[in-house]
């Protein structure tokens, strides 16, 4: 799989680099179509979509539709984050019922309550590294991390002073028990499908 990342060194003299104006180069710029875009530390990657990709992450919107409506669940939408320009575009992203877009138009990181990723393997580091690092110090309640070439997924729960208490792997057919969180219910996982 081929996923490109753009690191942007320089500047012009006197410009702080920032996320609003990474993105508005993004939009200028030819991005193909079907690629996700987003920026983790300052580094733009782009990664083809790829149909289980895609179907992974269906499965879990799927599942939390039947408690919470559409409006409160996104993907590959921008949310900044805390941490140097994190602009993160989640597969899986669950906000509060009273969360509102702020006057740039954007979600806001207070707001967010669950988040999954399902990883590919170029941005696999992403997942466990910074992403999650960020969505910790963001205090995301709950972070599933899945990995479609292991056949597992990784619960992060309970973040606390920037990291996140790591349940042991959760292999693919087993379900996710995320009834004890905000979330508040299980997540099957017969329909994720192996790379």
């Amino acid at each position: 799989m081929l996923t490109d990342r753009i690191e942007l060194i320089e500047m012009a003299e006197g410009d702080e680099l920032s996320l609003d104006m990474l993105f508005d180069w993004l939009e200028r710029m030819p991005v193909p179509e079907g690629y996700k875009v987003e920026i983790v530390e300052g580094a733009i990657y782009m990664a083809p979509a790829r149909d289980n990709h895609w179907d992974i992450t269906m499965a879990v919107v799927d599942q939390l539709r039947t408690k919470y409506p559409r409006q409160r669940l996104k993907s590959d939408v921008r949310v900044d984050y805390p941490g140097h320009l994190n602009g993160l575009c989640s597969d899986v992203t669950l906000v509060k019922g009273d969360a509102s877009k702020n006057d740039k138009g954007l979600w806001e990181y207070p707001d967010v309550e669950f988040v999954a990723e399902v990883i590919s393997r170029d941005t696999r580091r992403n997942d466990f590294g910074p992403k999650k690092d960020a969505y910790a110090a963001a205090g995301v309640p709950v972070y599933l991390i899945i990995d479609p070439y292991q056949g597992e997924c990784h619960l992060c729960t309970d973040p606390k002073d920037g990291s996140y208490r790591l349940a042991p792997a959760i292999k693919f057919g087993d379900p996710i028990d995320l009834t004890d969180t905000v979330v508040g219910l299980t997540l099957t996982t017969d329909e994720f499908g192996r790379d």
